[in-house]
């Protein structure tokens, strides 16, 4: 079939092959080369094609966006004009990745506008939703933690997508990947430069994005990168309910989406989601990066609350703090203890990072490398800087100068507190230390070759020229830990959390990495082989 691109054609269905359309004349193959079959969807600033480019071998598919301004003003039309440069622009730049659809062409015929994309076969996740019904809490997750790198690279490269949304969402069928399309860059920009010239309605009157999914500062035409955050919140309960933002209610004197009552999932990640759905972009998380780390702190929870010693009672009987990163013991809920305590892990968590990590999803080289706190700078502190309060239970930290054998010995008596000692160059081969403290330690030049290190909390510590050779450090949590120049062959790194170390230099060859959490550019800075298991669960270098 043929398919007309005149929006007056009365009948714009054609027979193949067909070079005029049998109902208004108008041409029919599109630049010479590219064939319409279908429409997939229309508004009222342009519509989407489904075409064939018939210049190339096998005539490959593709998507055709027709941008069309509904007025004829010459200053509306240069406007119209130099905003679509800026998004083929744009779509170019940010098009490179795989999981957004890439920019084949661009041009302009009648005062229309052009611009020719890679399809994707696939079905949206709205598709999914409604043929299957919605998803458990595990699967949203695994959404995210798809979805988060997308966002923070379009963020990244300076475009804010505006109207994320599960239709906009697309499961492609090769590899089951998701891909992020509709990027409306000429909406967006329009939408900033536009004035009372009636003219220019057209060009402003959809720059908002989806009702239901934009928050209010969007809908205001003041968008920000938070502004995908809410609406990635937004598709989280989607996908969670199988309701769109029109079908929940909506609380009458504040404005929040009233959506807690519709889904059953656990505490951690409903802090997660009301965070991402705050109405005030500066309580909501500011990256994509930020929400990343706060999803994949949970399976480390356990180990963190292992490694905090007991918080001071006085420190109960505080006011609350303003800002969104502390809660009163009635914001909880009337959550149990350890509950709070979770929060606060994760509230510390996201200070640490959020600091430390504001400009990129990763950089290569800790925050703190270099800066690692040892000997009496650190003495008396447990791994969240507060003053050391296990001497309550009449027992002594050990001092922050320790020999192997002492490390061994107070392990063996119980004691897994080691968070900011001096423990550089000792000598724990095969040593048996599952979940230690050794937050903010150094441990430069220690040999732990073949050690059971499972559930251990080196976050922020210094290992640069480590021997970890064949070492269990599955679950381990390293985020911000400084690994240059470690010898890590064999070891079993499985669903450890290295987001933010630093791996400049590390040898990873043989290691398992799988379900490990880290960016490829970490990766892309250390050794490693054919035998290495990536994240991804892979073998191989690539």
């Amino acid at each position: 079939m043929s398919y007309c691109l005149n929006p007056a054609c009365s009948n714009p269905q054609n027979v193949t092959q067909t070079e005029v359309c049998q109902a208004c004349g108008s041409k029919l193959l599109l630049r010479d080369r590219y064939r319409i079959i279908q429409a997939l969807g229309q508004g009222g600033f342009g519509a989407t094609f489904l075409a064939m480019n018939e210049s190339l071998p096998g005539k490959p598919g593709c998507v055709i966006k027709q941008l069309r301004p509904n007025a004829s003003a010459p200053h509306v039309l240069d406007m119209a004009r130099e905003l679509f440069k800026r998004e083929a622009e744009t779509l170019g730049r940010i098009g490179t990745d795989p999981r957004i659809p890439s920019l084949l062409d661009y041009f302009e015929e009648n005062t229309t506008f052009y611009l020719v994309q890679e399809y994707v076969s696939g079905s949206t996740l709205q598709q999914e939703i409604k043929q299957d019904g919605p998803l458990p809490e595990l699967s949203v997750k695994n959404f995210l933690s798809e979805i988060l790198p997308v966002l923070q690279y379009i963020h990244d490269n300076g475009v804010i997508h505006r109207d994320i949304k599960p239709a906009n969402i697309i499961r492609r069928s090769q590899d089951d990947k998701l891909v992020l399309i509709d990027f409306g860059a000429v909406k967006y920009r329009s939408s900033q430069e536009s004035n009372t010239n009636s003219d220019q309605t057209a060009l402003t009157s959809y720059a908002i994005g989806t009702p239901g999914f934009a928050p209010p500062e969007q809908m205001s035409m003041r968008p920000v990168p938070a502004s995908d955050i809410y609406a990635l919140g937004v598709s989280c309960i989607y996908l969670l309910t199988g309701k769109s933002p029109k079908e929940l209610n909506y609380d009458q004197m504040t404005g929040e989406l009233l959506w807690e009552r519709h889904v059953q999932v656990s505490q951690h990640f409903t802090d997660i989601l009301k965070k991402m759905l705050d109405l005030d972009p500066k309580r909501r998380y500011r990256t994509a990066m930020e929400v990343y780390n706060a999803l994949d702190l949970e399976d480390h929870l356990e180990s963190l609350a292992k490694s905090m010693t007991n918080v001071d009672a006085r420190t109960q009987a505080m006011p609350t703090r303003k800002g969104p990163d502390y809660r009163s013991a009635d914001a909880t809920g009337g959550a149990s203890p350890a509950s709070r305590l979770a929060m606060a892990i994760r509230n510390r968590q996201t200070r640490f990072d959020s600091t430390s990590t504001q400009s990129g999803w990763s950089r290569g080289r800790p925050a703190d490398s270099g800066r690692m706190y040892s000997g009496a700078a650190s003495r008396g502190r447990n791994s969240a800087g507060r003053a050391d309060n296990n001497n309550s239970a009449g027992k002594k930290k050990p001092p922050a100068r320790l020999d192997a054998e002492g490390v061994l010995s107070y392990y063996v008596k119980g004691r897994r507190d080691f968070a900011g000692h001096d423990l550089r160059s000792l000598t724990l081969p095969k040593a048996t230390l599952a979940g230690a403290n050794f937050h903010q330690s150094n441990l430069s030049k220690v040999n732990l070759q073949g050690a059971n290190l499972h559930d251990a909390d080196f976050g922020r510590a210094n290992l640069t020229q480590a021997n970890l050779r064949d070492a269990t450090l599955s679950k381990a949590y390293m985020s911000n830990a400084d690994l240059e120049g470690a010898d890590l062959r064999g070891a079993d790194l499985s669903s450890a959390y290295l987001l933010n170390a630093n791996l400049r230099g590390a040898n990873l060859c043989g290691a398992n990495l799988a379900g490990a959490k880290m960016t490829e550019e970490q990766l892309a800075m250390a050794r490693t082989n054919w035998m290495t298991v990536r994240p991804s669960g892979k073998r191989g270098i690539w």
